[in-house]
């Protein structure tokens, strides 16, 4: 029996681990979090200094008890959960448990951490543990309890005023709100014209000229030369004319001026860094990111044997440790030469104002485990990665990449030209990591002050404005953190919660919002300002790094932000009707019936509506077609929206074909029961002949599915969705796996039938379920009549619960 016990977070850390430590210590997971809040309302208590009562995870609760009659047997326990304050959390969690099931009373419980997970790390934090850190818990809770209180309060308010299922989050919101925010900007930009001036030097061929190159207009007139200048074709020309009559034919060179630029190589990553340039040299969503940086970080199997490739990847931090950065220069005078490795190591200064969740920023544990090295024990994924991590590491540490540097500036008349060269003289870190900002050569001819350069062409190139990018995953990754919203280890949840809710979509890799997700955030723009302003959120994620530092007190932070918030969403519940919350435009009035033509958002997106649910007459609908959007629908596009669904003729059997758009999108309907999904086309737009062509193709592919016929007795086996069954078109009845199905019978088939319920019955109109939807109404009564009785004695436990869930 193993005398020690060391938790760890994941299974696959536990195994590494147990294999550096030996038999003295058993490790076991808790398979991530081990306690939550209890999922219902009252879980934080405000009128008791934000108590807070939680409850094991079910899904871990095997866990749980697994680490419990574990310590109940060692001598000592070790916390080795993840060095931030989540895992400080977790390990909290943990003991907390332990401590309830009097395990721990009498024995030591060690906190230790490490930033990699290495034999000499390991080892390392054993011999040097520590308590557990309250700040960091404390910072955790009331974060936990931020979002709890939002959450709770805030997504309800929503399913009241737009729709059910929908959310609001703390950090989610802001983000959601970048999104909109920059799709409004891009609709309601306009293009400007404007005209460079461009200069074809040297000579159109090979010969005694020299080389070709261009220049570019820098002033006009003598006044530096603004993008707006020249605005449009007339005044463009009237410059090239102006330039050509002073150049008569040559430039001469006016000024040359020489220089050297030193450009030094860019920090080891940190979370959002890493998920930045993964997201643009791999491809990779922030969540694929995090899931392989993972998997490198726990330990890969390099063929002797389990080993953490990288440190931990949740940080802000871009410090590297002692040990690491001398490593790495053995590598770098070793792989690059002594020329690349400079004096003194490079040292970087973090952007966050607190950087100290994580010891270091991301590296490989050993930069002698060079990527080629390990390309044969990596998945493709794990070794584009793990390069990415050893590059930008190894590279932070190499001397900067020179360049000479060259710009010659030649007057013409009241005008003056620039051609600026450039050359790369040491690559510096670039051997390693060259990245987007790398300069490529573009050398300029020899040239002296004073020579004369004979002229090709003076060429106005027209431009326009363009309005600014989409966010992609990764600019929106490093908009959140130049902000300061969020922290590093949630822009992958906060990205994959706005995907899932809906409000986003990506098309070509960058983000539009949906119509929900514009509804959502001109709700919370227009009435809870506060609450997803950018300045607020990052002042109180100032606020939780404070805690974290034991520099304030949790519990005074959330009565400051709670009861002002809860007033507002009393207020807003009041006032805010839900017509004006899901952003209802009325457009006018429908010309043939004189009623208001409405569009709003509904459960299934955006419809235009003729009619008021409170009107006589049941209001008409009709789906939004793909791009329009309820901003900008007009009234004549909305009525065309009500010519559906639409007569396009017959098939050649004489069946009436119809287009429409339906609960899962447009289709084509063809006799009485049959339909096709319309996927290329729009239904106000296809032909009889498109329509037709896919009926055929329905036709046959319903041919297809036919595996035997009974036709006399309307009888068929057929291949289905979830395998084949027989039907009469009144009843279904799945057929055996072990029964082939097209040796079945015509009595067969008739008994399956029989026994099989009818279509569309099962369980809806029969008589068992009415009657135990009787019963259960009868019980229902019984239990409020239970539940009033009860009521003074549930009250008084209730209170006596919200003192014993407050935190040790």
């Amino acid at each position: 029996m193993a005398k020690n016990l060391l938790i760890v977070e994941s299974p696959a850390k536990a195994t590494t681990i147990n294999k550096y430590l030996g038999k003295e210590f058993e490790v076991l997971a808790s398979y991530g979090h081990v306690r939550d809040l209890v999922p219902k309302e009252g879980a934080v208590d405000p009128e008791q200094d934000f108590a807070m009562k939680y409850d094991i995870i079910d899904r871990n609760k095997k866990h749980v008890d697994k680490i419990v009659k574990a310590a109940k047997n060692a001598e000592a326990i070790y916390l080795a959960t993840d060095l931030d304050r989540e895992g400080e959390a977790i390990s909290w969690h943990i003991a907390e448990i332990l401590k309830d099931r009097g395990v721990n009373s009498g024995k030591p419980v060690h906190r230790v951490v490490f930033s990699e997970i290495t034999p000499k790390a390991i080892k390392k934090a054993i011999e040097q543990p520590r308590e557990l850190a309250d700040s960091l818990v404390d910072a955790q809770q009331a974060r936990r309890a931020l979002d709890y209180l939002v959450g709770f309060n805030l997504s309800p308010l929503l399913w009241k005023k737009v729709r059910r299922g929908l959310s609001a989050g703390r950090v989610q919101s802001p983000a959601l709100c970048m999104i909109v925010e920059r799709e409004e900007e891009i609709e309601k930009f306009e293009a400007r014209e404007y005209w460079s001036i461009e200069a074809d030097l040297g000579s159109e061929g090979e010969d005694e000229e020299g080389q070709a190159f261009q220049a570019n207009l820098v002033k006009l007139d003598g006044e530096k030369f603004e993008q707006f200048d020249i605005t449009d074709a007339s005044r463009a020309e009237a410059v090239r004319k102006q330039i050509e009559e002073a150049a008569a034919g040559r430039f001469e060179v006016a000024r040359i001026t020489k220089r050297q630029r030193r450009r030094r190589a860019q920090p080891p990553f940190i979370t959002s860094t890493l998920q930045q340039e993964a997201a643009r040299r791999l491809r990779f969503t922030t969540r694929r990111t995090m899931q392989i940086a993972q998997q490198l970080y726990e330990g890969i199997d390099t063929g002797q044997g389990t080993e953490g490739l990288i440190t931990y990847m949740r940080t802000d931090s871009v410090a590297l440790a002692g040990d690491a950065i001398n490593e790495i220069r053995q590598v770098i005078e070793c792989e690059y030469g002594a020329e690349t490795l400079p004096e003194k190591p490079n040292f970087y200064q973090s952007k966050s104002k607190n950087a100290q969740e994580a010891h270091e920023a991301i590296r490989p544990t050993s930069a002698a485990l060079t990527p080629i090295k390990l390309k044969s024990h990596l998945s493709d994924d794990q070794y584009r990665l793990y390069q990415l991590i050893w590059n930008r590491a190894v590279a932070s540490q190499m001397v900067p990449a020179v360049y000479d540097t060259v710009a010659a500036e030649f007057d013409v008349g009241d005008a003056t030209f620039r051609a600026n060269g450039s050359t790369l003289v040491a690559p510096g870190f670039l051997k390693v990591y060259a990245d987007a900002q790398a300069d490529k050569d573009n050398r300029l001819p020899e040239l002296d002050e004073g020579a004369s350069v004979p002229l090709v062409a003076i060429r106005p190139e027209q431009h326009f404005t363009e309005p600014p990018p989409r966010y992609s995953e990764a600019s929106l990754v490093k908009a959140l953190e130049d902000y300061g919203i969020g922290r590093p280890s949630t822009y992958s949840s906060i990205i994959q919660t706005l995907k899932d809710r809906e409000y986003v979509e990506l098309e070509s890799r960058r983000f539009t919002p949906t119509a929900t997700g514009r509804v959502v955030a001109k709700f919370l723009s227009q009435h809870f300002d506060r609450y997803v302003d950018y300045d607020f959120t990052a002042r109180l994620e100032d606020e939780l790094d404070a805690i974290s530092r034991g520099e304030h007190d949790w519990v005074p932070l959330l009565k400051e932000f709670w009861q002002p918030f809860i007033d507002r969403v009393n207020e807003k519940e009041e006032s805010v009707s839900r017509q004006e919350a899901q952003q209802a435009r009325e457009l006018g009035t429908d010309p043939k019936s004189g009623k208001p033509v409405i569009v709003r958002l509904g459960r299934y997106g955006p419809f235009a509506q003729i009619g008021q649910a409170e009107d006589e007459e049941k209001p008409e609908f009709a789906g939004l077609r793909q791009g329009q959007k309820m901003e900008t629908i007009t009234l004549e596009e909305a009525l065309e929206l009500f010519k559906l669904p639409r007569d396009l003729g017959e098939t050649p059997d004489g069946e009436p074909v119809q287009a429409n758009i339906g609960r899962f999108g447009p289709y084509i309907r063809y006799g009485k029961r049959n339909f096709v999904s319309l996927k290329d086309v729009d239904p106000h737009d296809v032909t009889l002949e498109q329509a037709l062509e896919l009926v055929a193709e329905h036709k046959q592919m319903l041919k297809d599915r036919i595996i035997k016929t009974f036709e006399a007795e309307g009888i068929e086996i057929l291949k289905g969705r979830y395998g084949p069954f027989v039907t009469d078109g009144k009843r279904n009845a799945s057929v055996p796996k072990d029964v082939e199905p097209a040796d079945l019978t015509l009595e067969e088939c008739q008994k399956m039938l029989a026994e099989a319920p009818p279509k569309g019955r099962r369980g809806k109109f029969g008589k068992k379920k009415a009657g135990k939807k009787k019963a259960s109404k009868k019980k229902t009564s019984k239990k409020k009549a239970s539940k009033k009785k009860a009521s003074k004695k549930k009250a008084s436990k209730k209170k006596a619960s919200k003192k014993k869930a407050s935190k040790k």
